[in-house]
């Protein structure tokens, strides 16, 4: 029987997740998970949004770090995109957002501190490689065709005001939008290293037992984010930013001192440190990757495709929820409840909750990341399905379902699928902070440890591994020709 392409890959990698499970250790830990998770739903059933003293605080400085963030980040990789087309930009921009948010943070607090500075640099930095590279792809699909129009002798900088920008104009700005959701949530994630925004808040009442409390946390950054078409106006955005850095508190002054020594003593690896050969220096490399840096590859790999899996798997089972399709309208406006909720609930958040219900596992982190994952992608695929026209004497139900709707937009959903693989991969890492053992883990041991030339090397390998993730991506989806829009 011939296969086609598409499926080959598809079936490819459910062979490749279904292997993962054997090594992988999936398991509920808990003496009684149910209990546990009852009562987390009875919590967000009955919120206590006045016992925290704070939260307001925590809610405007998850704002205040996200804006502040979202801005420096929009504007230096808007700078970077104008000249993203040399190698060296490239390679740099791949770099600084392949390194996760929470990893910058965890740089910057050992020289910085708790530092306001520590959270927006977290955000502006690896966001700044994402604008690069988005901005870059969308100014380079601007329409040749007014350029042609203005008078001979018109400068460079004069036909990219007047033609490019007003042309992408739309797209930048939609991106943009979109952006700053993705940074009140990793504003908020920035509380689970101790800077004061909601996860602070969210993990110490997670610890306690106050569900109540906790669920009015999450109550609150749902809204947050469900409302912001309606806070978010573009005649407000520069009061905003203007305002912004007014309220991300003032942390402990800098020590300029630890700065100079974190970056001329601390992270240069201890043989070399101390005066010691190039013998030494291969003993210590050796030891880290046998015992820290393989084990972490291994764990992250085998976690990034059950997740990526999953989290196909859950699209298809997710997006008919909120098509056209099917259904009446409360079945479609659930189904978008569900969907708000699992794409705007940040995996790390997700994993935290899971794991306090669940033990410590990859299960939590495979549920989280697809759930998240999986929310984005069946929302993007359910919007595309209510653009198809089917025939008047198309078939009804499961048939209808695969035989009319998932042909017709499965290439659409695999192009996606795989556009997530590398920020999965990134997010996967991370998650090792909650004690998965991923790269993550060891890079969060070394860290504490106060290793941190040992945490420098793991996390330089863990953005190498992003990127290699990330130019696999683009090549399967250049070899299938894959589009995340559907072809006429």
């Amino acid at each position: 029987m011939h296969l086609s392409p598409t499926l080959r890959i598809s079936l490819l990698f459910l062979v490749i997740a279904i292997a993962a499970l054997f090594f992988a250790d999936i398991a509920i830990t808990t003496a009684n998970p149910w209990r546990d998770l009852g009562r987390f739903f009875l919590g967000v059933a009955t919120p206590d949004f006045f016992s925290t003293e704070g939260l307001a605080t925590a809610l405007l400085r998850t704002v205040a770090f996200a804006f502040v963030g979202v801005a420096l980040g929009s504007a230096c990789g808007f700078l970077l995109s104008l000249i993203y087309r040399f190698y060296p930009v490239r390679i740099f921009c791949a770099f600084i957002r392949a390194i996760h948010e929470l990893f910058w943070a965890l740089i910057f607090l050992q020289f910085f501190g708790f530092h306001p500075l520590t959270g927006v640099l977290a955000i502006a930095i690896p966001y700044s490689g994402i604008f690069a590279k988005v901005y870059s792809e969308i100014l380079d699909e601007a329409d040749p065709g007014p350029a042609r129009l203005l008078p001979p002798g018109t400068g460079i900088i004069s036909t990219f005001l007047y033609t490019r920008i007003p042309d992408c104009w739309v797209q930048l700005r939609t991106y943009t939008a979109y952006r700053l959701e993705c940074g009140l949530r990793s504003s908020a994630i920035l509380g689970f290293v101790g800077l004061p925004t909601l996860g602070f808040y969210l993990e110490t009442s997670f610890s306690q037992g106050l569900y109540s409390q906790a669920g009015a946390m999450l109550i609150l950054f749902y809204v947050l984010i469900a409302t912001i078409p309606l806070w978010v106006k573009p005649k407000l955005l520069p009061v905003y930013i203007l305002g912004a850095p007014f309220f991300l508190g003032d942390g402990m002054p800098i020590v300029w001192g630890n700065v100079a020594r974190f970056f001329t003593q601390d992270i240069i690896p201890a043989p070399l440190r101390d005066g010691e050969g190039l013998t030494e220096l291969g003993a210590w490399f050796s030891d880290l990757m046998l015992t820290e840096a393989l084990p972490g590859i291994w764990n992250t790999l085998l976690l990034t495709q059950i997740a990526l899996v999953a989290t196909g798997i859950l699209t298809l089972l997710a997006f008919p929820l909120i098509s056209n399709h099917f259904g009446g309208p409360i079945r479609r406006t659930s189904g978008h409840v569900f969907l708000v909720i699992a794409r705007s609930t940040p995996e790390y958040i997700l994993a935290y909750i899971l794991l306090q219900l669940w033990g410590p596992s990859m299960l939590p982190a495979v549920v989280a990341l697809a759930l998240h994952n999986g929310g984005i992608i069946g929302h993007l695929i359910g919007r595309q399905t209510n653009t198809i026209q089917l025939r008047p004497d198309a078939p009804t139900g499961y048939r209808r379902y695969s035989w009319e709707l998932v042909p017709r937009v499965y290439r659409s959903f695999l192009a996606f699928l795989f556009y997530r693989w590398e920020i999965i991969m990134r997010e996967t890492a991370i998650l090792g902070i909650l004690g998965i053992y991923t790269l993550g883990f060891y890079v969060d041991s070394a860290i504490q440890q106060i290793r941190f030339d040992r945490a420098m090397v793991l996390i330089l390998i863990t953005a190498l591994l992003n990127i290699g993730i990330d130019i696999l991506g683009r090549y399967i989806r250049r070899k299938l020709a894959l589009q995340t829009m559907p072809t006429c």
